[in-house]
């Protein structure tokens, strides 16, 4: 069956126990599933089932899928000496030890972040070839000038880059406030795009991937899962 996979295996990616620990508590009679008790770590569960594991009730995942709103001063990475990391907000969730983050944003950019343990989702959603918009709110840090927009519309040829930045959309919500759509995901683009039209960002803020939009029930911090409908939107 799809998503199945060993008690071992699945104790272990929960509770982040190595394989064999995880085994050895199974065949001393620590666990049960769906109110049966198993002693052999090669039986196999899968989505939907209910584990039991010590004192502990574990519903088995096929693929999980967050949105975080992320707030600023962490790091998009399961561990970071120097910095806390994202995958800490998620420390309530069984199996967030396998998740990864769906593309990247800088330690002090905020908003919408995709997490999941589905690398086919995930590379669906970063692939250039896919060209998913990505919206974010620029906060400028000066004026702008006359040539700002037209030239972030055009594609600007970024220091180092043998190409254009493909042409972006831009939406003014204020004099020095912008919604900007790229459908690329380079080396700290937006940044380095509004740096290039003579400005700097202030502040940036991502709204929504594709189709998909920051939920705004969500305080920084905060996460939920995905529903089926935004799953389906990649």
């Amino acid at each position: 069956m799809p998503g199945s996979r060993r008690l071992d295996r699945f104790v272990s990616e929960c509770l982040e126990l190595s394989r064999s620990a995880a085994g050895k508590e199974i065949r001393a009679g620590a666990a049960g599933v769906n109110g049966m008790p198993i002693r052999d770590p090669a039986v196999k569960v899968s989505p939907g089932d209910l584990v039991s594991f010590r004192d502990l009730e574990l519903t088995v995942f096929d693929q999980l899928y967050f949105m975080i709103h992320k707030p600023a001063g962490y790091v998009c990475a399961n561990d970071d000496p120097a910095h806390p990391v994202i995958m800490s907000l998620l420390s309530d969730e069984w199996g967030a030890g396998q998740c990864h983050c769906v593309g990247r944003l800088d330690i002090d950019t905020t908003g919408l972040l995709l997490v999941t343990t589905d690398g086919q989702w995930s590379h669906r959603i970063t692939s250039p070839r896919h060209h998913t918009g990505k919206i974010y709110r620029v906060t400028l840090e000066h004026d702008p000038s006359p040539d700002l927009e037209p030239m972030l519309r055009q594609g600007i040829l970024l220091q180092g880059e043998k190409r254009p930045t493909a042409p972006a959309e831009v939406s003014w919500v204020a004099d020095r406030v912008l919604d900007l759509t790229i459908h690329e995901g380079r080396y700290h683009q937006i940044k380095r795009m509004i740096h290039a039209a003579g400005n700097e960002v202030a502040a940036l803020h991502r709204l929504a991937i594709g189709d998909l939009s920051l939920d705004p029930a969500l305080a920084p911090g905060e996460h939920r899962a995905l529903t089926s409908e935004e799953i389906a939107l990649f």
